[in-house]
């Protein structure tokens, strides 16, 4: 009898609880979600500012028109947001008290490619993303015919030139011209030219012991190009519009005085006429007398 009536008070209660939950969860999927209920939260905010907040809540809105908490659809949502190029990854969760988070890390651009007409950022990871219409990322610009698989390598130069204040101060661009890249300068109107992007931090370090022991004595207007791509040397081009460098440039074109192996010398007849001369005196002269 006691354990009948133990049973019948089990379930009692079980029925009791699952009233309530069903009534409580029927109360909790009819809440609504205001936008003060979204609470967003964009990391690296000080380095990139791809992303707002109004932005993240309108697409919330548009997912979700009823803005209920059961029509919210959570991993169709965060499907959406991780979909958005500037997204690295996104978190979104709700909390029991209805207020919807949503955590999201933007992509860090590396450098910023223009090749064959077109322009975009890659990140980190070597990953393409198109370039922001609200937005401008101040980061390193690469130009020419760079393919894809060279992506991670001009991200590590640029990771390098970046962590270095000498290079940070001297190259403010990358440009490739067939298979050679170039690295573009503050000073000057010369260019660094790298060749391939192998040994880079040997080539860099080459550059930095040539300007500081070198260059730093010269007009940086004097030199059209620095090439570092042959092993263990420095090969530089002079600029032909520096006057400077004019009479280094002309000895080049000018033909050399030709003079002949055995000279002979022209026998030249000279004559000279003896002048007299009248001097006056003022002696007085002595008659002579006649033998």
């Amino acid at each position: 009898m006691k354990n009948k009536y133990r049973i019948l008070k089990i379930g009692i209660t079980v029925i009791i609880l699952g009233f309530l939950l069903s009534f409580s969860l029927s109360k909790f999927s009819k809440q609504k979600i205001t936008d003060n209920k979204i609470s967003v939260i964009i990391h690296d905010k000080d380095s990139v500012d791809f992303l707002d907040e109004k932005e993240v809540i309108a697409i919330v809105n548009k997912d979700n028109p009823t803005r209920r908490v059961g029509d919210l659809n959570i991993p169709e949502l965060e499907k959406k947001i991780n979909g958005l190029p500037e997204v690295d990854s996104a978190n979104v969760y709700l909390n029991l008290n209805g207020k919807l988070n949503i955590e999201i890390k933007q992509r860090i651009p590396i450098f910023r490619l223009n090749s064959n007409g077109k322009d975009f950022y890659v990140d980190e990871k070597g990953l393409e993303f198109p370039i922001s219409k609200s937005y401008s990322h101040p980061c390193m610009l690469v130009t020419g015919d760079v393919k894809p698989e060279e992506y991670k390598k001009l991200v590590e130069l640029v990771d390098k030139i970046d962590k270095d204040n000498f290079s940070k101060k001297y190259f403010i661009g990358i440009s490739k011209f067939t298979d050679s890249y170039s690295l573009l300068t503050s000073e000057g109107n010369y260019r660094v030219e790298i060749g391939d992007l192998d040994n880079i931090e040997f080539k860099v370090k080459g550059f930095k012991t040539f300007v500081e022991k070198y260059l730093v004595f010269q007009d940086p207007e004097k030199y059209k190009m620095i090439s570092l791509k042959y092993e263990n040397q420095i090969v530089t081009t002079l600029n032909p519009h520096f006057k400077g460098n004019d009479s280094i440039l002309q000895a080049g074109h000018k033909e050399l005085i030709k003079v002949p192996l055995s000279p002979t010398a022209k026998k030249t007849d000279t004559t000279v006429k003896n002048k007299k001369t009248i001097t006056k005196t003022n002696e007085k002269k002595t008659p002579t007398k006649p033998k």
